[in-house]
């Protein structure tokens, strides 16, 4: 009877222990840190072991977690996003059904801190994505279809030489200005700079043609392409960079993403600046930049009339065209979202003082709560005349 009890004890317990493991990653290899957690909350390291960043790595990390941990019990799997290293490996364990998490290495540095760590190498970063796995809440990892990573391959090439064209032309700018320069120097700069300008253009009909020839993504674009100012480039590189918007429930967590998530800076009665973190996908910044001044320039609303009053209250232009960044990355969050199209002119008529409320988007969401503009002001994205929406977001 005691031997029973005690058997049935060592059961449960083992029925209801919860696995993680923590994978710090690199380019040639990845250190696990395998922790186990049972129903009287002690945890404890199962295990520890290097393996390599391939094939071969892989297989023997899933056969050295079924050595470790019972088939039947709950097991979460952490790791950083370490650039590209890490996809080969998340890959490989989403397709095997392991529950994955992947999280930014700024989170997991200031996780680590928070345990009071102060030394850094792989055994320590692993043993902290193990414990951050145990206590925390994460989102399950999905990666986005492999033609959204296809086309991201192309504008992440893409932005490579348009930067080493700018490069180049720097330094034939500078040559040509020089008092004694070989001309071997700027034939050779001119034929890369040619060279490289073909290439940038092969690229953007590639990328033109994946967006126009897939079903979903030409539909999309279709939603958004009255916004005049955004080109089917700028829009290929934020859908490729957000992985189709799959993993965000919310424009806040879209925002933080792409770093335009604000920093405060205050303390009693000190107060520091107010900025953008800039902690994100600078890739989704840097392509938003120029659409925000194509849409100021050419008056498109409600982006214009967001620029006026932030430019009129911080005296700050580029402030301003932050603003319209994050609105303009919003508002294409928003068309994707619900499958509307963008309405340029959505703007309140105005007749013999009657005002003529129009939808935000020429077709409204579905169900009962269709956005109207509510003033013959322009309206913003929050439902409130642009005289009444709340402050936006600044920049250093």
């Amino acid at each position: 009877m005691q031997l029973g009890s005690s058997f049935k004890t060592k059961y449960t317990m083992e029925t209801f222990i919860r696995y993680s493991l923590g994978l710090d990653v690199d380019k040639k290899g990845f250190k696990a840190c395998l922790k186990a957690k049972e129903v009287n909350n002690r945890s404890a390291i199962k295990g520890t072991k290097n393996f390599s960043n391939n094939l071969q790595g892989f297989k023997e990390l899933q056969h050295w977690i079924k050595k470790h941990t019972i088939s039947n019990n709950q097991l979460s799997i952490t790791m950083e996003a370490t650039g590209v290293y890490h996809e080969h490996l998340a890959w490989y364990l989403y397709e095997q059904d392991y529950t994955l998490h992947i999280i930014l290495p700024f989170r997991a540095h200031r996780y680590i801190q928070s345990l009071g760590i102060k030394s850094k190498n792989d055994k320590i970063d692993a043993q902290g994505l193990a414990d951050m796995g145990m206590q925390q809440e994460l989102e399950p990892w999905k990666p986005c279809s492999k033609q959204l990573l296809l086309m991201r391959s192309l504008t992440r090439q893409l932005q490579v030489l348009q930067e080493t064209k700018t490069a180049l032309n720097n330094q034939l700018e500078a040559a040509s200005h020089m008092a004694n320069c070989d001309k071997m120097v700027i034939k050779t700069l001119k034929s890369l700079i040619k060279k490289i300008s073909s290439d940038i253009d092969k690229i953007k009909a590639r990328i033109e043609d994946l967006v126009l020839k897939d079903p979903t993504l030409s539909r999309k674009y279709s939603l958004v392409a009255s916004i005049k100012g955004l080109g089917v480039v700028s829009f290929a590189i934020i859908v490729a960079e957000t992985g189709g918007f799959e993993l965000f429930e919310n424009q806040k967590q879209l925002v933080s993403y792409a770093g335009y998530d604000i920093v405060e800076n205050q303390s009693g009665s000190r107060v520091g600046k107010t900025k953008i973190s800039k902690r994100g996908n600078s890739h989704i910044r840097r392509i938003l930049f120029l659409p925000s001044f194509n849409v100021v320039k050419y008056n498109v609303a409600p982006f214009y009339q967001l620029y006026e009053r932030v430019f009129e209250r911080t005296k700050i232009k580029m402030k301003a065209y932050v603003a319209v960044q994050r609105k303009l990355l919003c508002m294409i969050y928003a068309i994707w979202k619900n499958e509307v199209p963008f309405d340029i002119n959505f703007l309140i008529k105005k007749s013999s003082g009657i005002h003529d409320p129009k939808s935000l988007f020429s077709v409204g969401p579905r169900g009962p709560e269709t956005k109207v503009a509510i003033d013959n002001a322009m309206a913003t994205l929050d439902e409130l005349p642009y005289t009444q929406s709340p402050e936006v977001l600044s920049v250093s």
